[in-house]
């Protein structure tokens, strides 16, 4: 069975066990933006409340090509022209649209199926699990853009792969291969296509969905209450500081950098002396 709903569609896969979420943009390489994020959160309450039944797991994907290419120019475009209080908040808000798939009950899988590159790497991050195709470019690469890293990725990045290799990705915003994503353990498996990467989330995920559904339930409560000790202090620290950046030339050459497809000219080295 499958239910659309724009941006986000919903589909039941091994006798209703499994719910496959596919981020359904794919002509703009399924960038998140607020109404996707409001769609994600609508799709969230419903397999955690009225579509819960039989449900054992989930997998996260994105339609075409991609993952999610990330962040919506326009939206960071908009943020630079807006005052910093505002901007905190306005981050701290669009942050939780997309890490809502932490209140699913059961194991999320990411399958990064294409690209997963800044805000769109951080959503598979909050996911429990990921695998990822051998050739997929993952980065969380806010640095390039003159933006401090956000949604999370400061907090769960170091938990998945350790600071220092954290410290690297996160400090130079470099992109990895999905192989050498593997290597870190930033993803559990990889596979040779998109498509041979989500047919394996699948049949991990109907692993995980043919287990004692009480159990498995109660494991992801746990593991998630670990994982989460500090991370609304992150967020917010994120949030802020992501604040500052927007108010930075730095920010505004970086994202039109990216739209030019160019290197950006970064120069906001400020004197810190009294």
């Amino acid at each position: 069975a499958r239910a659309a709903s724009g941006l986000v569609q919903v589909e039941r896969r091994e006798q209703g066990r499994v719910a496959v979420i596919t981020l359904n943009e794919p002509k703009r390489l399924n960038a998140l933006t607020a109404a996707m994020g409001d769609e994600f959160m609508g799709v969230v309450e419903a397999l955690s409340r009225e579509e819960c039944e039989g449900l054992g797991a989930v997998v996260l994907t994105g339609a075409g090509r991609a993952f999610s290419a990330g962040g919506d120019l326009d939206f960071l475009r908009a943020r630079a022209n807006d005052t910093p209080s505002r901007n905190a908040v306005v981050m701290r808000r669009f942050y939780e649209r997309f890490l809502s798939v932490r209140r699913l009950p059961v194991p999320v899988i990411a399958a990064l199926n294409g690209p997963a590159i800044g805000a769109g790497l951080c959503v598979a991050l909050a996911c429990d699990v990921r695998v990822a195709a051998a050739d997929a470019k993952l980065g969380v690469t806010f640095t390039q853009l003159g933006l401090h890293p956000g949604m999370g990725s400061t907090h769960f990045l170091p938990k998945i792969v350790g600071q220092q290799e954290a410290a690297k990705l996160l400090l130079t915003g470099n992109v990895i291969s999905g192989d050498e994503a593997k290597r870190i353990g930033l993803v559990s498996d990889v596979y040779a296509s998109g498509e041979e990467c989500l047919a394996g989330a699948v049949k991990l995920a109907s692993q995980m969905a043919a287990a004692g559904p009480v159990a498995v339930r109660t494991c992801v409560r746990s593991l998630r209450l670990a994982q989460d000790e500090g991370l609304d202090r992150a967020l917010w620290r994120e949030a802020d500081a992501q604040s500052q950046c927007y108010a930075t030339g730095d920010l505004k050459d970086g994202v039109e950098a990216v739209a030019e497809k160019r290197r950006p000219i970064f120069g906001h080295y400020e004197p810190l002396q009294d």
